[in-house]
């Protein structure tokens, strides 16, 4: 059985871009155990899965808003724009995840109501 992820945990990483709220990648690959590459993979591998209303990639004026509000940048060294999940991403998420990667622990976006 898999463990349940603090809901604390989970709502500090809750952001509200373009009128939605939503988790970032490399937050969610963080909750996932797995790394941000992994989990871009798999969702590029089940595209069809994840529509404009699932997930969206961010654009540079807002990754430099976030970057200024976050004293400390958690995307060094990335090479390409973060991907911002909705509720019904993360979702979406989860059984991609556990389909390619095995068991994932139970991220509560979908409990949650991010």
């Amino acid at each position: 059985m898999t463990d349940l992820i603090p809901e604390e945990r989970i709502e500090k990483r809750i952001l509200l871009l373009r009128g939605q709220k939503v988790m970032l990648d490399a937050d969610l690959a963080s909750l996932y155990g797995v790394t941000t590459k992994m989990l871009i993979q798999a969702v590029k591998r089940n595209i069809e899965r994840f529509p404009s209303d699932f997930i969206f990639q961010l654009e540079d004026q807002e990754v430099a808003i976030l970057r200024s509000q976050i004293v400390t940048s958690k995307w060094g060294g990335r090479r390409y724009l973060p991907y911002a999940f909705t509720e019904y991403g993360v979702a979406m998420l989860s059984s991609v995840l556990k389909s390619s990667q095995g068991p994932c622990p139970k991220v509560g976006p979908t409990r949650k109501k991010i």
